[in-house]
């Protein structure tokens, strides 16, 4: 790709992104325009904004290196990214926005009368903030840095240094614009090269994507590997190896691998014949093969049934961690009224249905013309490079820089929201002082947290922190909002061990699965993809506390739950509905 084309369009990118928060900075004055846009987002624009946020990196890059990867089954990923607003619609979206609330632990702390829940909310509410803002940055740094020769640290910086203007200049009413425009400009940067590679796909004659057999070089290829990898053969494999396989030195030497696992050091240089199949691969360290998350069924001897209950896992992952999300949750305060806040969620599921035709079809195009993608671990990477390997010339530059420019739209977009959500929470329960200058203090030390961690952790595979994000919280916001909102009998006891055994026993486990720390085989799977049994467990332990502790349901309970559910205008025309 031409690093010329690509910067400019990187460039251009922030500049729209400075320029656009610029206007909300010019009607941005009070605390409430700060918080929540002074609940005046109307549906369309909210749900743009809703759509701009949410569609991060992993949506943009990471779907169609996970179809590349591993096929349709894939498909699972943005099918629960989008069914999860399906429960915000007839669960959440209304009475959250009933509740007046501007956060989560607001939210808490009215519906049960305890600074103890909302405290326990403050810390999820960063620590899933922080843990889904280091791989935007992560992401931002890696796609900088192959798309410009950029230092790693770049990128992050970049998009920290933009956000954290933003957020602290204009609060909620400057990031809504700006969302908004980035959602309709990832979109367009992903189905304007569409076209061209579909028509050229077509004028080819190159053969559809094959799901069911190993993908094939269509010409010669030479790949590079960047660290160490194993290669697992089910037949004989001739290649030509400059560097080490299994143990030993080669210099352009022909060989003809037999059946089985062999190991490539890193920088070794492996040249392929046109139609040979492309082996099987993994990092010799055990690490997955796409940065975004690891495959559903890997290499590790996994069961059929495991590799079912993975599956079970990731969408119950997703399908319930969207409504806990801090970042989405914030959104739906902005809406005037509970109406609005329904409507906004049905026009966020048409929005991100539409995208996520996109990314599918990427994966489908690389699995044929870059499948060398995935012997490298790069798979992340096939938006970026069609262009220029489909189309060529300054066409395919041209291309090429649009989606450059969408993907790091991407990183701008969910970093605002993130920073804005684990900002509002760190300037109400945090930091001493509710001034705004006190609320753009937050601002950079939301930021800050997360911008280190993508220094320090460079080469540490720290987008897989996406899936782990929404699998804490389906674990313990999902309980909290749907038992809070639709169960009179929750207790403050109840919410606070159903907070720590569901929330606390994702983190751990996919804390321990990540450090290497899982045993193989069942307990492996378990662990990896814990929300099939640690959001029952939330749930479970939620609804047993307060069961034994009836006796602290609190006082306002009753009059609470009213507010909740009652339209707007029944709401403040009873008595103690007025807020």
């Amino acid at each position: 790709m031409n690093q010329t084309y690509a910067l400019t369009a990187v460039t251009a990118v922030v500049l729209a992104t400075v320029l656009v928060g610029a206007l909300g900075l010019r009607i941005s004055r009070t605390t409430s325009d700060f918080y929540v846009a002074s609940r005046t987002v109307g549906p369309r624009l909210n749900a743009a904004a809703i759509s701009g946020e949410y569609l991060s990196a992993a949506s943009f890059l990471g779907v169609a290196g996970l179809v590349l990867l591993q096929g349709p089954g894939m498909l699972w990923y943005p099918l629960g990214y989008t069914a999860g607003y399906l429960v915000l619609l007839a669960l959440v979206a209304a009475p959250l926005r009933r509740s007046g609330a501007y956060t989560l632990p607001d939210f808490a702390e009215a519906r049960l009368e305890s600074r103890a829940v909302r405290r326990i909310s403050v810390l999820f509410v960063v620590g899933v903030g922080w843990l889904y803002l280091l791989p935007q940055l992560q992401g931002a740094g890696l796609t900088l840095e192959i798309l410009t020769g950029a230092p790693h640290w770049a990128g992050g910086a970049v998009v920290a240094v933009v956000v954290t203007a933003a957020v602290a200049a204009g609060g909620m009413r400057s990031i809504t614009f700006v969302q908004a425009f980035q959602y309709w400009l990832k979109l367009t940067a992903l189905l304007v090269p569409a076209f061209f590679l579909l028509a050229a796909w077509a004028a080819d004659g190159a053969p559809r994507a094959s799901f069911d057999a190993p993908a094939v070089f269509r010409e010669h290829t030479s790949v590079t590997l960047a660290e160490d990898v194993r290669l697992t053969l089910d037949a004989p494999l001739a290649v030509t190896a400059t560097g080490r396989v299994d143990g030993r030195t080669r210099t352009a030497e022909p060989l003809t691998l037999s059946p089985g696992e062999h190991l490539v050091g890193a920088r070794t240089r492996l040249e392929f014949a046109p139609g040979t199949p492309v082996p099987q691969s993994r990092a010799a360290a055990g690490a997955g093969a796409s940065r975004w998350s690891e495959p559903l069924a890997g290499d590790r001897g996994d069961s059929p049934a495991s590799g079912l209950y993975a599956t079970y896992g990731l969408i119950l992952a997703t399908f319930l961690g969207t409504m806990g999300l801090p970042h989405v949750a914030v959104r739906f305060y902005t809406s005037p009224d509970g109406r609005a806040a329904r409507r906004t969620t049905l026009a966020v599921l048409g929005l991100l249905g539409s995208f996520y035709l996109l990314p599918p079809l990427y994966g489908a195009l690389g699995r044929t013309y870059v499948p060398e993608l995935a012997l490298t671990g790069d798979a992340d990477a096939a938006v970026l490079v069609l262009p220029e390997r489909v189309i060529g010339g300054l066409p395919g530059d041209l291309l090429g820089a649009l989606l450059a420019g969408g993907a790091f739209a991407a990183f701008l977009s969910t970093a605002s929201g993130l920073t804005m959500a684990v900002a509002g929470v760190l300037h109400q329960d945090v930091l001493p002082g509710r001034g705004l200058g006190t609320f753009r203090i937050a601002a950079v030390a939301a930021m800050a947290v997360p911008l280190a961690g993508s220094v320090a952790l460079a080469d540490a595979p720290v987008a897989d922190a996406v899936g782990l994000a929404f699998a804490v919280s389906a674990s313990s916001f999902c309980p909290l909002l749907v038992l809070g909102i639709w169960w009179r009998g929750l207790t403050p006891p109840g919410a606070v061990a159903g907070l720590v055994a569901g929330g606390g026993a994702a983190l751990g486990a996919v804390a321990a699965t990540r450090a290497g720390a899982a045993p193989q085989g069942w307990a492996h799977t378990l662990l990896a993809w814990p929300a099939a049994w640690s959001v029952p467990l939330g749930f479970l332990t939620m609804v047993l506390v307060s069961l034994a502790t009836r006796s602290r349901v609190p006082a306002g309970t009753a009059a609470t739950l009213a507010r909740l559910h009652l339209p707007e205008s029944v709401a403040v025309a009873r008595p103690g509905g007025a807020r």
